[in-house]
């Protein structure tokens, strides 16, 4: 039996997936692959040439192909576009607030999800950055489009407060009311969007729920574990 392991974790903003699967990844010494930053890399890729991001055809044409290099190493996940180390770019508000235009672009959907497999498809490989040991990846479609037939598929949700307190820590350093009302668009509004071409909001057939609204960080963290260990067995 392999012992590549694929684990796909899914959720809304703000559930905590981006963290909690790198620390899971860690944990499990498995790579780590974060399917938004790509989304968020190509909108960068796509704002510096530009391009009107309402021109579905001209978007999709410049992300086929454009040099995007993603580092798999859940400690130090780099993101890097044309050479240049985008990690911090893509994190901005200028593209955190037209990303969405880009990740409901169908085209680019396939053509990313494309790679999406190929990485997950190579974390297998003796030469890998687990060494054949496999990832963790997260991300908006990642257990039903990308990876369904993952070993481990993972539902991370939270309450809509929940959600904004916590981007609202990350952003700004705090949760009170002022920081989550400036975090109410990021949030809401991207998975209003987003939610138009894909589901992850309710778990499908043999997707496993974990609502973290009540837990901390690593609480969730060895929820996911459990998950894992339920589903797989304990990792050699």
């Amino acid at each position: 039996m392999s012992t590549t392991l694929v684990v796909a974790i899914d959720g809304p903003s703000g559930s905590g997936k981006s963290s909690v699967s790198r620390a899971v990844a860690s944990a499990l010494e498995l790579a780590y692959l974060d399917t938004g930053a790509m989304y968020r890399a190509a909108t960068w890729w796509c704002v510096q040439q530009g391009l009107d991001l309402t021109d579905a055809a001209a978007v999709a044409a410049a992300v086929d192909g454009f040099p995007l290099v993603i580092g798999t190493d859940p400690a130090h996940p780099s993101v890097h576009v044309g050479g240049v180390d985008v990690h911090e770019a893509i994190r901005s508000t200028q593209i955190t607030a037209v990303v969405s235009a880009i990740a409901t672009n169908l085209e680019v959907r396939e053509l990313l999800g494309n790679l999406q497999r190929s990485l997950i498809a190579a974390s297998g490989e003796s030469d890998s950055f687990s060494q054949g040991r496999g990832i963790v990846a997260e991300g908006r479609d990642i257990t039903t489009v990308i990876a369904p037939d993952a070993d481990v598929r993972v539902l991370l949700t939270a309450s809509e407060a929940a959600r904004l307190a916590r981007r609202a820590r990350d952003v700004h350093g705090t949760d009170d009311a002022a920081a989550v009302e400036a975090t109410r668009d990021q949030v809401l509004r991207r998975d209003a969007d987003d939610s138009t071409v894909v589901q992850f909001h309710v778990a499908a057939d043999g997707v496993v729920t974990i609502d973290s609204s009540h837990m901390n960080f690593e609480e969730t963290v060895q929820a996911v574990l459990e998950v894992v260990e339920a589903e797989v067995g304990p990792r050699p």
